[in-house]
């Protein structure tokens, strides 16, 4: 489902993905830093997977991807509704602020919350999940602001590599009802 969607805060725009930012979106992605991806589970990719993935995401109907552009016209993050199941109303959420800058600032939280909002009010879900490694407390504290509660963990799912090992995948999610109260509806 295409949809055209904008959020303004501080000259930043949390806005439609569509197929003319696949340029900037590489540029964006190539500069991923160590500590974003390691955070994340993110891996490099070539530039003709990244672009590729990222086409087809502008176009399937089962996904909503926003972008987070700078007030300078970078873009500077992302914010992704997908693997949505129409039948019963949920979805994955996920977000990356790929530049260093812009962490620490409340873009995530403000992204976030858009996304979450847009999820509920306009996508008309029943529930949005996500899961958050257990080493990134700052996205789960973003999260859990947010209204999204810990449903589960999954002990030691996530291999670091030899230097750090296992960390935990924590499942959590937000309900419609749960949405509501928090909008004061």
């Amino acid at each position: 489902m295409r949809v055209e969607t904008t959020w303004e805060r501080d000259g930043y725009v949390l806005r439609s993905a569509a197929a003319e930012d696949v340029d900037a979106y590489w540029e964006a992605f190539d500069a991923l830093d160590p500590e974003g991806m390691r955070l994340t589970g993110s891996v490099p990719h070539t530039r003709e997977e990244v672009t590729s993935f990222f086409l087809r995401c502008v176009d399937d109907p089962d996904r909503f991807d926003f972008l987070v552009v700078a007030p300078d016209g970078r873009i500077v993050g992302e914010s992704v509704i997908n693997e949505v199941d129409w039948e019963a109303r949920s979805a994955n959420f996920r977000i990356y602020l790929f530049d260093v800058g812009g962490r620490g600032h409340g873009l995530g939280s403000w992204a976030t919350c858009a996304t979450r909002d847009f999820a509920f009010g306009e996508a008309g879900l029943h529930r949005l999940s996500l899961d958050v490694f257990s080493i990134n407390p700052r996205a789960r504290r973003v999260y859990e602001k947010a209204g999204f509660t810990v449903e589960g963990v999954e002990r030691d799912a996530i291999w670091l590599g030899p230097e750090e090992g296992y960390c935990d995948d924590v499942l959590m999610a937000i309900l419609e009802d749960e949405w509501r109260a928090l909008a004061g509806e």
